[in-house]
């Protein structure tokens, strides 16, 4: 242990000199008013037609999705999910319970469930893909492994210093999601209820199991998955980084993966071998909020299975080529 803490701390430099993770900040920065502002509009011009009164909003909201089920130009998976819809529509109604209320902490909530299939994970591909193959490509791998270290130490020390920084990542996105969307929402709302527990069965919404947390506790259970999910991307990226010596090939191969995966999950419905791709699996804050799953019969805990398997196949993959290969010739 010793003698991996001053490479953890060696890895954490050199990740720091390479400016990429405030880059991805900076990209952060610029993105989040854009998206805030975006959605400030929306609400204005939802508040001009429905004034404050959200309740006429959801009912208008529902007779909108219901009359488009009858007609033969909607797709019928797309009538899947807005029977869906309709149905976690009038829940709320029944509770009288205003899920979309504006707010920093809903403008977090919305954002960090969007993000975590695909904005999410490129931030992390950017960081990760070039840990092993940015040092083939410069040479520096060569004199790294001239040191009296044995080669899983060195990867190991890699890895750890990427979950770190992919950890600080999902911490930025909620702070600076607050902090901005804060501005112009105000900073109110971590105890406002929120209704989670939704099982979809079909077409249809299984209520029994719906249960009231405040959005503070909400917020948690989806930080944790949106780094669970940002960990076994950074870890596949990791993988790709050792097999490939081309930094570009790395981040091009895993961008590739996740666009995949973002047109399978909206194409993939009857392919129901789909459903163990690592890239289907990513949306799992939908299972939160009661999302109809990209292929039917996928619960929380089959996609965190899924993607624990992933994890772990690609982490012996890496070690074992990384100790293995001749690295320096």
């Amino acid at each position: 242990m010793n003698s991996l803490l001053p490479l953890v701390k060696n890895e954490t430099i050199k990740m720091i000199k390479k400016k990429r993770f405030y880059v991805i900040i900076l990209v952060l920065l610029v993105l989040t008013p854009m998206f805030t502002y975006a959605q400030m509009k929306e609400s204005e011009s939802k508040r001009e037609k429905f004034g404050n009164d959200w309740r006429l909003e959801m009912q208008q909201a529902i007779t909108d999705n219901q009359n488009s089920l009858g007609s033969d130009r909607v797709p019928e998976e797309w009538k899947k999910y807005r029977r869906i819809y309709i149905q976690q529509l009038q829940y709320y109604l029944e509770h009288d319970l205003n899920p979309n209320e504006p707010s920093g902490v809903t403008f977090t909530r919305v954002f960090m469930n969007n993000s975590i299939n695909l904005f999410i994970p490129l931030l992390v591909v950017a960081m990760a893909s070039d840990l092993v193959s940015g040092e083939r490509t410069s040479g520096t791998i060569k004199m790294l492994l001239t040191r009296p270290v044995r080669r899983w130490k060195i990867l190991l020390s890699k890895l750890l210093t990427l979950f770190l920084f992919v950890s600080l990542l999902v911490l930025a996105v909620f702070v600076i999601c607050y902090l901005i969307a804060g501005l112009f929402f105000g900073y109110k709302g971590f105890t406002m209820p929120i209704f989670t527990g939704f099982q979809i069965h079909g077409s249809d919404v299984d209520m029994s199991k719906v249960h009231m947390v405040p959005q503070w506790k909400y917020l948690l259970m989806q930080s944790g998955l949106l780094w669970f999910v940002s960990i076994i991307v950074a870890i596949l990226s990791f993988m790709v980084s050792t097999l490939v010596r081309s930094t570009s090939a790395s981040i091009v191969i895993m961008m590739a993966a996740l666009i995949a995966g973002s047109i399978l999950t909206n194409m993939a419905s009857s392919w129901s071998t789909a459903k163990y791709l690592f890239m289907v699996n990513l949306g799992l804050t939908g299972y939160l909020s009661g999302t109809l799953p990209p292929i039917e019969g996928m619960t929380l805990v089959f996609s965190l299975g899924v993607l624990t398997v992933w994890g772990l196949t690609s982490l012996v993959v890496s070690f074992l080529v990384f100790t293995k290969r001749d690295i320096l010739n």
